[in-house]
C-alpha cells in the first residue's frame, strides 16, 4: 500500500488491516533504507515517499499477517544482509543496490521516505516483518497512542532515522527488539548523506522490549537533541543503549534522559561503542553531552557499562540522582572521561564525584 499526499489512512476500531502473504506482492522495487543503508528493495507494507500532510489514523489493527513469508527471511538474509553492508561502506552507487526477487531482506511495516507533517495515532500493529514504524528523511511528525505488539526478529517499536522534529508521546510498546530507537545512517553511506536526525522528544511511554531505548549503532549522519522524558521501561536487556562501532562515525551530543521508571534489566545504561562490526573501519563514533537525571531502577545485574574507543573516549556523561535497588556490578568502565556522579545510588552503595578511566 502506497501513500499520497494528503491522505489520512484510517483503520477504525474493531477493523484490521491484514496485509497478503505472497512476497511478490511487495514488488516491483523501492528505493528505501535496509539497516540504514539505502537500496531498492521490497516495498514496506505502508510505503510513502517524497510526501507531506500524511496520517495514519484510527484505533484499528494493522496486521502484517504471522503466515507471511517473510517471517522465514530471517534465516535466509545474511548472504545478502553482508552484500548490503559492503556496497553502503564502499560506496557503491545506489542505482547499483538492487535486491528484488531471489534476495531475502525484509521490509519495515510502515515507512516514510521523505516527509512532511505526519501523524501515526491509535492503531495497533502486530506481525511486523522487519523494523515496524519506520522514519526515513521525515520532518515534524506526531507519533501518539499506538498500540505495538510484535515480537518477531528486528521488531523496533519505532525508528527515528535522520528525521527531525519528531514527537513521540503515550505509546504502548511490546517489542521483538528496541521499542523507540533514534538512527540517522550506517557507515559512508550515512556520512556521506550526512542527515542528522535533531529535535526528538519522547515522553509519557510505557516501553517493554528487548531495549528499552536505544540511539544506533547506525548514527553515522549525526544525532542532536533528544529528549526522552516520562517513560516507563518494564524489563528486559537493556534499560538504555547506546551503540556504536570504527565502522561508523558519526558524532552523538544533546542527549537528556529524565524522569523515568526502570524495571528489572541485565544492563540499566550500556555504551556499546564497540558494537560488532565486520568492515575494518576507522572511524571511532563520538557520544558527548549526556545526561541521565531523577530515575529510578527496581533491579540490575550491571548498572553502567561503557566500552569506549581507545581513540575517542566516551566525555562528558553526567548522572544525577540516580538510584538502582538492586544491583551485582555497579559499574564496568573502559575508556571514559568527564563521568559525573550527582547522588547516585548502587545499592547500598552511595556515589558522588567526577573520574576518568582511560586505558
Amino acid at each position: 500500500m502506497h501513500l499520497t499526499s494528503n491522505i489520512d489512512l484510517h483503520v477504525s476500531e474493531g477493523a484490521t488491516l491484514l496485509f497478503g502473504t505472497d512476497t511478490d506482492d511487495y514488488l516491483p522495487v523501492v528505493r528505501t533504507r535496509w539497516e540504514d543503508t539505502e537500496l531498492d528493495g521490497y516495498s514496506p507494507l505502508i510505503y510513502a515517499k517524497d510526501v507531506h500532510d500524511v496520517a495514519i489514523t484510527g484505533s484499528g489493527t494493522i496486521d502484517g499477517n504471522e503466515d507471511s513469508e517473510f517471517h522465514a527471511w530471517k534465516a535466509e538474509e545474511k548472504p545478502d544482509q553482508l552484500r548490503l553492508r559492503q556496497m553502503g561502506f564502499d560506496g557503491v552507487p545506489v542505482e547499483e543496490r538492487v535486491f528484488g526477487k531471489g534476495t531475502f531482506l525484509r521490509p519495515s511495516a510502515i515507512q516514510f521516505f521523505g516527509a512532511e507533517r505526519v501523524l501515526l495515532e491509535d492503531y495497533t500493529v502486530t506481525n511486523s516483518p522487519f523494523w515496524i514504524d519506520h522514519l526515513v528523511y521525515t520532518d515534524e511528525a506526531t507519533v501518539r497512542g499506538l498500540n505495538v505488539d510484535s515480537h518477531r526478529a528486528n521488531n523496533d517499536g519505532i525508528d527515528v532515522d535522520s528525521s527531525t522534529n519528531v514527537l513521540i508521546e503515550e505509546n504502548r510498546f511490546r517489542t521483538g527488539d528496541d521499542s523507540v530507537v533514534v538512527k540517522s545512517g550506517r557507515d559512508l553511506d550515512g556520512r556521506t548523506i550526512a542527515r542528522p536526525s535533531e529535535n526528538v522528544v519522547i515522553r509519557r511511554n510505557d516501553m517493554g522490549g528487548e531495549d528499552g531505548i536505544a540511539l544506533g549503532s547506525e548514527m553515522s549522519g549525526g544525532i542532536k537533541g533528544v529528549y526522552f522524558t516520562d517513560n516507563v521501561l518494564r524489563d528486559g536487556a537493556s534499560a538504555i543503549r547506546f551503540k556504536g562501532n570504527l565502522d561508523r562515525g558519526g558524532t552523538v551530543e544533546n542527549i537528556r534522559v529524565s524522569d523515568m521508571e526502570v524495571g528489572s534489566f541485565e544492563t540499566f545504561i550500556w555504551f556499546q561503542l564497540d558494537y560488532p562490526g565486520e568492515l575494518g573501519g576507522d572511524y571511532p563514533p563520538v557520544y558527548r553531552d549526556i545526561v541521565f537525571s531523577d530515575i529510578t531502577v527496581a533491579s540490575a545485574k550491571t548498572g553502567l557499562e561503557i566500552h569506549g574507543p581507545a581513540d575517542a573516549p566516551l566525555s562528558d556523561v553526567t548522572l544525577r540522582n540516580v538510584t538502582i535497588d538492586e544491583v551485582e556490578t555497579p559499574m564496568v568502565l573502559e575508556n571514559v572521561e568527564d563521568l559525573r556522579f550527582d547522588d547516585v545510588r548502587f545499592g547500598d552503595q552511595h556515589v558522588d564525584g567526577e573520574l576518568d578511566w582511560v586505558s
